[in-house]
């Protein structure tokens, strides 16, 4: 039995099949998922897990090369912006229907419970040598 890190089986052996370049998106509870990418539903009530705790467990667990965000959470959602800020300065922005047809290509989902609007981010998996 693992101890430590990401203990889901299905995110931790979903990880574990990623390499460089794989799209992950980090969504929240009322993202429209699509059709084709292996999905992982953490979700489990209202705000649980949240955005910002799902995302850290996966950024301690990943390399990243690249992350593109929606730029309607400017406004309507500051924390998940400042969050997504903090940890990556050259986040790319493009609208919230863009986000969603690019989520169409990515290999893995990971639904949280978020319920706060736009909390929401397609990472871009790096290597790490």
């Amino acid at each position: 039995m693992k101890k430590a890190g990401i203990l889901n089986r299905h995110l931790s052996g979903a990880l574990a099949e990623l390499g460089h370049g794989d799209g992950v998106l980090v969504c929240d509870a009322g993202m429209p998922i699509p059709g084709g990418p292996r999905v992982v539903d953490l979700a489990f009530r209202a705000g649980v897990p949240s955005f910002a705790e799902v995302l850290d467990g996966l950024l301690a667990e990943l390399v990243i090369e690249g992350a593109t965000a929606a730029t309607e959470v400017r406004e309507a959602n500051p924390a998940a912006s400042a969050l997504l800020d903090g940890h990556f300065p050259e986040l790319t922005l493009v609208s919230h229907e863009k986000l969603k047809e690019l989520s169409a290509g990515t290999r893995l989902v990971v639904r949280t419970g978020e319920a706060r609007p736009y909390a929401n981010v397609l990472l871009r998996c790096g290597v790490f040598f």
